[in-house]
Order: structure tokens, then sequence, then C-alpha cells
């Protein structure tokens, strides 16, 4: 089990709200997809999977489509609030994934937060690689802090915060109540 990294949090959407956000946001991706003939929907892993997933169906139920595929990426670095495991972002891909060919599909990224931009970056990278005939990229929150040349076609929620404050998204299933929560860490003491 995760433990949580200690400081004072504060709660800035709770699952009311956010339920209405996600319907917005599947509202704008459906005005922007409606022409497209194939289209998939991929979630960043971790939290990225299951909003991917709660977009999925909501953007199903708008087109009323049936035939939107779903799949999921693993980036190898959190490039967002938290502290970085690793020092290059990498994505991993799934064997199952290698002859993957996407010409024809207009494809949609889903991502919890964009802080750097990292993540996305890279998962765009890939995707094009992978010959994607059209990329939109979708996040729950962008931090307006990017550095790398990506940008959020459909963002949920925007959120100006000091650097040093985490926007903490808890997504079903890893955490158990949908909401987003802003962190703010302790200081450490002097050194005396």
């Amino acid at each position: 089990m995760e433990t949580r990294p200690p400081g004072s949090r504060t709660c800035l959407y709770n699952t009311a709200q956010l339920e209405a956000v996600l319907d917005t946001m599947a509202q704008q991706a459906a005005g922007l997809l409606a022409a497209a003939p194939r289209i998939m929907v991929v979630g960043i892993l971790r939290r990225g999977a299951p909003l991917a997933a709660m977009l999925h169906k909501r953007i199903s139920t708008h087109l009323q489509r049936t035939d939107i595929s779903l799949m999921n990426l693993q980036i190898k670095r959190y490039a967002d609030d938290l502290t970085l495991l690793h020092p290059e972002t990498k994505l991993t891909e799934n064997p199952e994934h290698a002859a993957l060919d996407l010409s024809g599909i207009t494809v949609v990224v889903v991502d919890d937060v964009m802080y750097c931009g990292h993540s996305m970056l890279r998962a765009v990278e890939y995707l094009a690689r992978k010959q994607a005939a059209e990329i939109r990229t979708v996040v729950l929150v962008d931090r307006g802090a990017t550095r790398m040349p990506v940008r959020s076609d459909i963002t949920g929620v925007r959120l100006d915060v000091a650097p040093a404050d985490i926007i903490e998204c808890n997504v079903p299933p890893y955490e158990s109540v949908l909401k987003i929560e802003l962190l703010q860490p302790h200081a450490l003491p002097e050194p005396s």
C-alpha cells in the first residue's frame, strides 16, 4: 500500500464536481471526434488509465458508437508533481503493442495531471511513430507550467499553484474516492 506524503491537504474538487467536469470533457471530445472514422482512447498509466475508461464510456455515449477502442500506455517516470523516480522519461512498450498500426485512427491520449509535459510528450511521440492519423491530448488537470512542446486539447481544470505544492488526483481504483486535492508539503525544519 502506498503511503501518502505528509502535508496539509485541501479538497479542490469532490466526486460530484469531477463527474460534471468529466461530462463536459467528453462533450468537448465528442465535438472534436465527430467526423473521425476510427477512434482509440489511450490512458497513460496509472491514473490516466481509469480516467480514459471513464471518458471512453462517456464519449461512446455522446457519439452513439460502440466501436471506439481503449488502450493503456506505461510511462516510466512521473513527470508531474511527484518526486522523480527515474532520471529519464521512458515509455515501456507492452509487447502486445509492438506491431500496433494506428493508420487511419484518431487517438485521444488521457492523463491525470500535466505539469512539465514529459509523460504526455513521450506518449504522443510513441503514438506518432505508430502512424496515428490524428492525436488529441486530454488532461484532467493542467498546472500551466508545461516545459515540453505539448499542450492539452481538452482540459478539465486548470490549477495555477505554487511550484512546491502538489496536485493529487485521487482516481478509483487507486484511491477510494474520485477527487482532486492540493497538498502543501510540510516545510523541513531549518538546520541549526
